[in-house]
């Protein structure tokens, strides 16, 4: 299986920079809000009287002036304006909402207030939203009702105790808003763990095929290079016969890499491999006819199962080949109901040992296998029975 991993997932993530704007939400457009503040600001100037440059003109063009930017900052950011402004500077919205309402004679000076009331909803937490549009409706409709200034006489009190009203739709923006804030952050979330998924799969990926590179070619090629030093030691004796027999062997060697390679990409491009008949190959390949013993009923395995105690024979299997030459090799396939067992022994060797250097990484690369799959590994010397002196390794897996 290949893993594709996403150039995002290979670079640090950024930090959010606190300074910066809220992530768009879908279906609030801030031109939206624009276009509908300037629109109210514009019929306001159109239908708001009296305005002029002196008396009660000149208090109604000042209060319109106040009211129509205190209705234009909320197109603000909230990221931009504080919490204790965006109160101070809502409170002072309102104050003069109610104050242009009791000095204009007529006019549309009252939306200001509506649209006023709604933001509050949306921009402060609902306590305090709550509190200021009560405040809101209870100074337009004092205003009103007690005739604080000229004012215009056709509009109702009652219409100033609506004024409130519109925070309600605030609220509800704000809680949309935050909603669909939170799912966004959710799929973040989400698309950033399945990176980190996809990245922790292909490390393992990686680290299984290092595992596999390692049992094909660091074994094949020590096999090799011990037979190739004997064929030089032996070449300053002139035993061509044995100069022959051990040049044989390690053509032999290669061939039989050229098997292991073969089944390693098998590994890696196929689903599933037939255990049995593979083991059975791998076994008799290295020289040990009949040496196979199978109990239990066998059954299919999954393939990376079938993967993992495939190398861990090839291990073992050269492990006794390079440490006991000579020596006799069983290989017991235990199937049960809940686990499958792989024991491995060889007898002592009847030639000669070569000296040699392995890689070290021999039974530290079982024990990442076996833990993958969640069983447990042993190897040591066999201490009794007819196999005394010899090495055994044996594998577990649940399943």
């Amino acid at each position: 299986m290949r893993y594709v991993l996403p150039v995002a997932a290979t670079e640090n993530p950024r930090p959010p920079d606190p300074g910066a704007d809220p992530r768009p939400v879908p279906g609030q457009d801030p031109r939206v809000q624009w276009g509908l503040s300037l629109a109210v600001v514009a019929v306001g100037a159109l239908t708001i009287r009296p305005m002029g440059f002196s008396g009660q003109g000149l208090a109604v063009a000042a209060l319109f002036v106040v009211n129509s930017a205190a209705l234009l900052v909320r197109g603000v950011p909230e990221s931009r304006v504080p919490p204790r402004l965006a109160l101070a500077w809502l409170s002072s919205g309102i104050v003069a909402a109610a104050a242009l309402l009791g000095v204009s004679d007529s006019g549309t000076g009252y939306l200001f207030a509506y649209f006023i009331a709604g933001h509050i909803g949306y921009r402060l937490e609902t306590g305090r939203a709550l509190t200021l549009a009560a405040t809101c409706s209870l100074l337009c409709a004092g205003v009103l009702y007690f005739h604080l200034g000229p004012g215009d006489p056709e509009l109702p009190w009652v219409l100033g105790l609506t004024t409130g009203v519109p925070v309600v739709v605030g609220i509800l923006n704000r809680t949309q808003r935050q909603a669909v804030r939170s799912a966004l952050s959710a799929a973040e979330s989400a698309e950033r763990a399945a990176r980190a998924e996809a990245r922790t799969a292909v490390l393992t990926e990686r680290g299984r095929i290092a595992r596999d590179v390692h049992d094909v070619l660091a074994h094949s090629l020590a096999g090799i290079n011990m037979q190739l030093e004997l064929a030089d030691a032996l070449l300053d004796t002139g035993d061509l016969e044995k100069v022959r027999e051990a040049n044989g062997k390690a053509h032999g060697l290669v061939k039989e890499s050229l098997k292991q390679a073969q089944w390693t990409v098998h590994a890696l491009r196929e689903d599933a491999l037939p255990l049995l008949e593979s083991l059975t190959a791998m076994v008799e390949s290295a020289g040990h006819h009949d040496a196979l013993t199978v109990t239990g009923t066998v059954r299919e395995v999954p393939a990376r199962v079938t993967q993992n105690l495939l190398r861990i024979a090839q291990e073992a299997l050269t492990n006794a080949a390079r440490h006991a030459p000579g020596g006799r090799v069983g290989v017991d396939l235990t199937f049960t109901a809940s686990s499958i067992t792989l024991r491995i022994r060889n007898r002592p060797a009847t030639r000669a040992v070569t000296p040699g250097a392995g890689s070290g990484m021999g039974l530290i690369g079982m024990r990442e296998r076996v833990a993958l799959l969640g069983g447990s590994v042993s190897a040591g010397p066999v201490t009794e029975g007819p196999d005394q002196g010899g090495w055994q390794v044996e594998t577990v897996i649940p399943g």
